[in-house]
Formats: structure tokens, C-alpha cells, sequence
């Protein structure tokens, strides 16, 4: 069976490349298979060992999981970022011949990325290798999806490429990564950890609220970090493997490219799409959990009550509901939000729900709703300027949307926090909050130290 479905795969890679009508002419080839279950740590380390770029993406509902290994192609934003992502989106899958009768979410072809927070502050070296948008199409990826396993490999065919020879390439590699092998995970041991300027970010704080006292701005955002470093390379596996375990309801992401890693696990999504159906969540007002059942509850009513975080949360309620009309019918919001109560931390939570009109992508709601007023502030142009003039880092992707999309009309993107940069012994972990008016800046430090502990937690802090 294994050996018709390969001469049969040579067969279709060959009459593609017969079908070039000239010799610049390059084709993105993409084929999907069922597979047995296999181990997604020991895929990712023997992807790692191979020097392969690995993406990964796992769903909140954990009810989707996807692993990328290489990298067929890449698509860079130019100019309008957005736009541009899209219209390079849009032309790839135009020219590209895809097989994929399976027709699952997260198959075919796949493209994982993100983009930075604001292409507009100056980057530093930490960010060097993450441009201001990137959507990776990996060499071999598997979908976990409704407990079911597909493997798809993509190759940019040319005209002087032989099926056969493409063919025992691929296998080669397909063999090497479906290995079944044991993982040994390897837990990182920190050795040092450092506050990047955390007096200077509590006067920041201050400066903040003195601005919103004699201006139009309601809120701004701030986010510092801290620096780690290691006795030996961080592990993504390791890392990826106890952020599922210890981060439940969260979306768990990681996203290398040349070595460097960013990888978290983000409570926040940003919008999905399934088709035309569209879906996103406002969250924003945080609390830390209890010690026992009856402590939570009385966090969560304290949360649900606190005038400063539930109108930190219907900024955010009212700016999605103002985005998502713009571009969708049947739009759903509740008037009241909900306590959701993560492994750490308890957060307002309102979902949305709404039907996306034909002539407007996942892009649009991206570009309509980043950054949202949890992740910038509002005003967003006048809080967005605070930030670029005053905050103390270079975010980076931190903040900005992180996810996927494929060539079935589906895709996600989650707000890329409670994560960290990682390159090889070190790692830079962010953490921000919404300053207002009458904020305290020893509280909002303190609420800074709740939101990095998901992180420090696997990272040996």
C-alpha cells in the first residue's frame, strides 16, 4: 500500500513539473496523508537535531495541535504589512497545487508566523531575526486534529526536478522525524535572573499618569523584562512539553527562526476563523488564583466588581465590538463579562462571535483590532506614541498577533503574551499592564510579577 501511494505521489510531482510552461516557472507541490500517532516532542527534537526551523501551535482547547519542521517557503511583509502578507498569501496559493482530500483544519498548506508589535520603534538585536511580519510554510508538518494525525510535506517544484528523486528525498526525511524514538526532556536550570530597569519602568508608570491627567489618553500599556540565563541551551521541546502541562486554556506557541525562539503561552485570542464564521475574545482585568476554592471565588467576585478592571476590560469590549462591525453581520456580544479562571491567573473574559462578510479576510479583523486597548491603550494613537517615545524595550513580537492560517478559509491568531525569547543559554521573558489615571506603580510591578510566573515557572525561576 505504502509503495503504490509513493510510485502514485512521484507520478503527480512529475506531471506537475511537466506542466511548467517555462524554466523560471517554480511551484509550491503540497501533499496530505493520514499517519499514525506519533510522539510531538520527539518529532520537534529530531527536527532541532537536524538544524530544521521548527514552528508549533497548539489550540486553547487543545483540540488542535500543529508541528512544523524546514521550511518550503517564507513570506516577509513589505510596505503595508498586513496588506502585504495577505497579497503574497493570496499569490502563492493561486500558483500552488495542493492535494489534500482530508480538508481539516490546520492541512494543506499552512502558513505559521506573526508579526511585531509596532513596526514603527526602532529594533535591537533581540529581535534581529523576527522581521515586522512572517508567515513560515514548513517542509513537513503535522496536524493533530480530533485525535487524528495527517502529515503534509510542501516542495517548490522546478522544471529540471524528477518525481522519483524529490520522492526518496522527502521519504528520507519523513523516516527520520516519524522515528519512534523515546524524548528525554531536559529541564533547564537558571543561573541568573535580572530585572531590566525596573525603577526606571515604575517612573515611566508615573510619567504615564501624569500625562493621562492633562490629556485625552485613558490608558497606556507598559511592559518591562527580565533577562535569564542557563547553565546549558534551552530545549524547545522540554519547554513546549511543561507549558502543555502546567498551562491549561492557554495557547502554546513557539516559532523559531534562525535559532532564535519565541515561544509562550498566551491566554488571549485574537481572532478565528472557520470558513466565514469569525470568533474572538476580549480579556482583560487580571487577578491571581486562590489557594483554595472559597480564596478564588472571593478573587474572582473582588475581579468581577473592581471598578478599575472592568473598565480596563470594556475599553477592550467596546474597540472589538466597534472592529468586528466594520467587517462582519450577526455580530454577538454578551453585556456582561465572565470570570475565566486560567492555572495561575483568573482574567474578565467576554467572547464574540460574528459572521465575516465575503469581501474581507483574517487579516482585516488583524489589522482593525492590533494592538487591542489590553495589549496598547486607548486612544490607540495616542497611547501607541507613549509607548514608541517612553517604554523601555523593543517588544518585538511580544504583544503582537502570533498564529496560522491554511488554504481551507481557516486560521487563528492569539496575542503573543506570557512568553519569552529564547536563544540558546539566555532569555528575555515580558510582562506588561494597563496604566491609568490613578494607578500605583508598586501594584502594577507587583501585578507584572503574577503575569511573568507562567513563564519562570518552566524556565526554572
Amino acid at each position: 500500500m505504502i509503495e503504490i501511494e509513493e510510485k502514485r505521489l512521484a507520478s503527480l510531482i512529475d506531471i506537475t513539473i511537466s506542466e511548467m510552461v517555462s524554466e523560471d516557472e517554480a511551484k509550491l507541490f503540497s501533499y496530505t496523508k493520514k499517519i499514525n500517532k506519533l510522539n510531538i516532542y520527539t518529532f520537534l527534537e529530531l527536527a532541532g537535531d537536524r538544524d530544521l526551523t521548527r514552528s508549533f501551535w497548539s489550540s486553547n482547547s487543545n483540540d488542535l495541535t500543529i508541528l512544523g519542521a524546514g521550511q518550503a517557503t517564507t513570506i516577509q511583509a513589505k510596505g503595508e504589512r498586513f496588506q502585504s502578507i495577505e497579497n503574497q498569501w493570496n499569490e502563492l496559493l493561486r500558483k500552488a497545487v495542493i492535494h489534500n482530500p482530508f480538508e481539516k483544519q490546520g492541512t494543506g498548506i499552512v502558513g505559521l508566523g506573526g508579526f511585531a508589535f509596532d513596526p514603527k520603534k526602532e529594533s535591537t538585536p533581540l529581535w534581529s531575526n523576527f522581521p515586522d511580519g512572517q508567515l513560515t510554510i514548513p517542509e513537513i508538518m503535522v496536524t493533530r486534529i480530533e485525535n487524528q494525525f495527517y502529515l503534509t510535506f510542501n516542495m517548490y517544484l522546478r522544471t529540471d526536478d524528477h518525481g522519483f528523486q524529490l520522492m526518496e528525498e522527502y521519504q528520507e526525511m519523513e523516516s527520520y522525524l516519524l522515528e519512534e524514538s523515546s524524548f528525554f526532556k531536559k529541564d533547564v536550570n537558571m543561573i541568573e535572573k535580572k530585572e531590566v530597569a525596573p525603577k526606571q519602568w515604575m517612573q515611566t508608570i508615573q510619567k504615564a499618569t501624569e500625562e493621562m491627567k492633562t490629556s485625552s489618553t485613558n490608558k497606556i500599556v507598559l511592559a518591562r523584562e527580565v533577562r535569564l540565563r542557563f547553565d546549558e541551551r534551552a530545549d524547545i521541546p522540554s519547554i513546549i512539553r511543561k507549558l502543555i502541562e502546567t498551562q491549561s486554556n492557554s495557547y502554546i506557541f513557539a516559532y523559531e527562526i534562525d535559532g532564535d525562539c519565541f515561544v509562550g503561552a498566551t491566554p488571549e485570542r485574537l481572532v478565528k476563523v472557520e470558513g466565514n464564521q469569525l470568533f474572538s475574545t476580549c480579556l482583560a482585568g487580571t487577578a491571581p488564583r486562590g489557594k483554595t476554592t472559597k480564596e478564588d471565588q472571593k478573587i474572582a467576585e473582588e475581579l468581577y466588581r473592581d471598578p478599575k478592571n472592568r473598565k480596563e476590560h470594556d475599553y477592550v469590549v467596546q474597540m472589538i465590538r466597534k472592529a468586528v462591525e466594520r467587517y462582519c453581520t450577526d455580530v454577538d456580544i454578551p453585556s456582561e463579562p465572565q470570570v475565566y479562571m486560567y492555572k495561575t491567573l483568573q482574567h474578565l473574559y467576554t467572547p464574540v462571535t460574528a459572521k465575516l462578510m465575503n469581501s474581507h479576510s483574517i487579516f482585516s479583523i488583524i489589522e482593525e483590532l492590533h494592538p487591542t486597548p489590553a495589549l496598547g491603550g486607548t486612544p490607540r494613537k495616542e497611547s501607541m506614541a507613549f509607548i514608541r517615545d517612553n517604554e523601555l524595550l523593543d517588544r518585538g513580537w511580544y504583544g503582537a498577533p502570533i498564529g496560522w492560517l491554511d488554504s481551507n478559509n481557516n486560521g487563528e491568531f492569539a496575542v503573543a503574551i506570557r512568553s519569552a525569547m529564547i536563544q540558546g543559554t539566555e532569555a528575555s521573558l515580558f510582562a506588561g499592564c494597563g496604566i491609568v489615571a490613578d494607578s500605583d506603580p508598586v501594584s502594577e510591578y507587583e501585578e507584572t510579577n503574577i503575569k511573568l510566573m507562567p513563564m519562570l515557572s518552566v524556565l526554572g525561576g
